[in-house]
């Protein structure tokens, strides 16, 4: 009998895809920026500015990325800033949805999603690797035979979060547009909730192939290749728009145009620049709602099969 979406990760075996040991998802979630929050509020007299990151990777390296930039944020707003993390895509949309953070870096998919559900809003995108887009990658184990998506069938395979875009709805229009669905086309399913822990399912032969961003792809490969190096892509996705920084509809204004210039010009100072180049980021760069069409023209492939 098929195990549609089984997780196949025992909690103890979770454990060895954070960075460092003995870390949970909560512990990660509750983590400040600031070192002394208390003292910073009482010191500066404002609120915290809370910016939430969808686990795209997992939570020990989403602060270790992401920490610096907002550390940088908070000196140039002269306001406190906290990390807020959450386990999957919809509960930062959450989030967004009831006001209860500032600002939050999305994948694309969720993006639409708010977008059409509660009025989120675009705050800027970044560019990376020269480009304002992305793809999906299907990839499999560096000894696969697999070269093709037909070589999956029957397959173990690993999407990330249901409402990502690059792991989970491109991929699945890919299965459409051969007259499938993943359901049948896979002997099994798991969601391993970010693309760092999808390569890492391919590299050890967890899993027989998995859809994961193009940009943590490539950012691992070329930091970090332990886990590329034992995978190899086999399907390259047409690019789609590139994850955004996303706001409430009902954020201040005054706080809305403060965020979006801070992250427009951070390429221009050293400070900026440098946590910038760390994360494989050129710069950032208002973004169109259009950017984002080729994923809704999926979505309404799909809905109509």
């Amino acid at each position: 009998m098929k195990n549609n979406y089984r997780l196949i990760f025992p909690l103890a075996f979770l454990c060895i895809f954070l960075f460092f040991p003995g870390c949970t998802k909560e512990e990660a979630a509750k983590v400040s920026l600031n070192k002394d929050r208390e003292q910073l509020e009482q010191n500066m007299g404002k609120e915290v500015v809370k910016i939430a990151v969808s686990a795209i990777i997992s939570p020990k390296k989403t602060f270790i990325y992401y920490s610096n930039m907002l550390d940088y944020i908070s000196k140039k707003l002269e306001m406190p800033v906290e990390l807020v993390q959450r386990d999957t895509y919809a509960e930062v949309n959450a989030l967004v949805k009831d006001r209860e953070i500032s600002a939050a870096f999305v994948c694309s998919g969720a993006y639409i999603d708010g977008k059409r559900d509660f009025g989120m809003e675009l705050l800027v995108a970044p560019i990376a690797y020269g480009k304002p887009y992305y793809y999906s990658y299907i990839i499999v184990p560096r000894d696969s035979k697999a070269t093709r998506l037909e070589d999956l069938k029957g397959k173990k395979f690993a999407f990330t979060d249901p409402m990502s875009n690059s792991g989970k709805l491109a991929p699945t229009y890919m299965i459409g547009k051969i007259g499938e669905k993943p359901e049948s086309f896979f002997s099994d399913i798991t969601y391993t909730n970010s693309h760092d822990k999808s390569i890492e399912a391919v590299a050890r032969h967890l899993v027989d192939g998995a859809a994961v961003d193009s940009l943590i792809w490539d950012y691992a490969d070329a930091t970090e290749p332990e886990f590329t190096s034992k995978t190899k892509v086999i399907i390259k996705s047409p690019p789609y728009g590139i994850p955004p920084v996303v706001i409430p509809a009902s954020i201040a204004p005054e706080l809305k145009v403060k965020l979006r210039d801070i992250l427009l010009n951070m390429h221009l100072d050293a400070e900026g620049r440098s946590i910038l180049e760390k994360v494989k980021v050129d710069r950032f760069v208002e973004t169109e709602d259009s950017a984002y069409d080729s994923i809704r023209e999926m979505q309404r492939f799909l809905n109509e099969k």
